[in-house]
């Protein structure tokens, strides 16, 4: 949509070819269906956030950032908000509202859209694209093309893979397409007793790095902000075996003051089991867990707790072990890292170096972003210069 725009706006007369019956299926689920636009930071923090190949769109992030995309969707009458993290969202928080304002952009600059048009391959005359023929036998013709169709994350939006094929046809190389943002499944027992708790302020810490703030607990292991945005470098890792990982779950304490303030607290519950001791510091469903992984008999008094078993506590919930043993499908990841290879496109224009007239959008192509509107800002970033580019060259 984006691109189709950009290039209407550029004066080139354009079709957008949609595989489903209607535009925006996968924006429409994009943010918790709230739709998380962009996140209101500087190119450079957009590009530090964009683990896959984040210096490639230096150029896209510059023509286009964050502050025009926000400036883009209220000239066309959508508001805005910024919540934590500098997260944009539609101030009504419904991803329709996003969806309408392109629609009827697309509608006010003439762009012709065909819906339950897949296309089946791009024509070719010499090295220049020609036009592109759908599965149903219908043919248009056209100068450029951009491929935005997306990865294979959320197979059931029209995500399947199609644009890697239609590239990899014309002589492109497809790196192999990974899950990123993906739930984690994990090895211990115990996750599943924990099913649908939302821990918050905890940090998450893996050899491949650290994040703090939201994640959840799920019958098969892990999910949530900061274990997505973590499995962007776990997954990889994967490969070599099982990925260790810890939850601080007082990360604001030094062990030192969470040692003090157990003894406080185990000094008012001086008569009560050890079981009944922890409901001011641990979730309910928490504590059993916690309690057997010390070791520490449940109908204990705390008045007879040893040091050495308050300080087994103490690094406990300082660092619940957990080990990641493999991501959760591709099916089930936000975006898809892998695509067209980054090296076989202009990053100026967005072209391909390999075909005159053939130009890539979005999450087709080898970069993928963290979760907090990286990998949206992405697409318009992309789509944007593709279509400038596209009906300039």
């Amino acid at each position: 949509m984006m691109s189709a725009l950009y290039a209407a706006w550029n004066g080139a007369e354009v079709t957008l070819l949609e595989r489903n019956e209607r535009l925006g299926l996968k924006l429409a689920i994009t943010g918790k269906g709230r739709c998380n636009i962009t996140n209101d930071c500087t190119v450079r923090e957009l590009i530090e956030h964009v683990p896959g190949n984040g210096r490639f769109l230096h150029s896209a992030f510059s023509s286009f950032d964050s502050q025009a995309t926000i400036n883009l969707f209220a000239r066309l009458g959508l508001e805005v908000k910024v919540e934590r993290g500098n997260r944009v969202f539609p101030i009504s928080d419904y991803a329709k509202d996003v969806i309408h304002v392109l629609r009827s952009a697309l509608r006010d600059a003439n762009v012709k859209v065909e819906y339950n048009a897949r296309v089946a391959k791009l024509l070719l005359s010499a090295a220049s694209v020609t036009g592109v023929l759908c599965t149903d036998g219908r043919v248009f013709e056209a100068s450029r093309v951009v491929i935005a169709t997306g990865g294979v994350s959320y197979p059931q939006t029209g995500s399947t893979g199609d644009g890697y094929s239609l590239a990899r046809e014309l002589g492109h190389t497809i790196i192999a397409p990974e899950p990123a943002l993906v739930p984690l499944e994990t090895e211990e027992p115990w996750v599943r007793d924990l099913q649908g708790l939302q821990l918050k302020n905890v940090e998450v810490i893996s050899p491949q790095g650290r994040e703090f703030g939201e994640m959840l607990f799920t019958h098969f292991g892990i999910t949530g902000p900061i274990i997505l945005s973590l499995s962007s470098h776990i997954v990889p890792a994967l490969s070599k075996g099982p990925v260790p990982l810890s939850i601080n779950l007082k990360p604001a304490l030094s062990f030192e003051q969470l040692d003090a303030r157990i003894l406080r607290d185990f000094a008012d519950l001086s008569r009560k089991h050890f079981v009944n001791s922890l409901g001011g510091l641990l979730p309910a469903s928490l504590v059993p867990v916690v309690v057997m992984l010390t070791g520490i008999p449940t109908d204990k008094p705390v008045n007879q707790i040893t040091k050495t078993e308050r300080e087994t506590l103490v690094s406990l919930l300082k660092g619940l072990p957990l080990t990641v043993t493999k991501a959760r499908s591709i099916d089930e990841a936000i975006v898809t890292a892998g695509g067209v290879n980054t090296k076989e496109i202009n990053p100026k224009t967005m072209a391909s170096k390999l075909r005159s007239g053939l130009f890539f959008a979005g999450e087709v192509i080898d970069v993928n972003g963290y979760t907090g509107g990286f990998n949206l800002q992405i697409a318009w970033s992309t789509g944007a210069l593709a279509g400038q580019s596209a009906s300039t060259t």
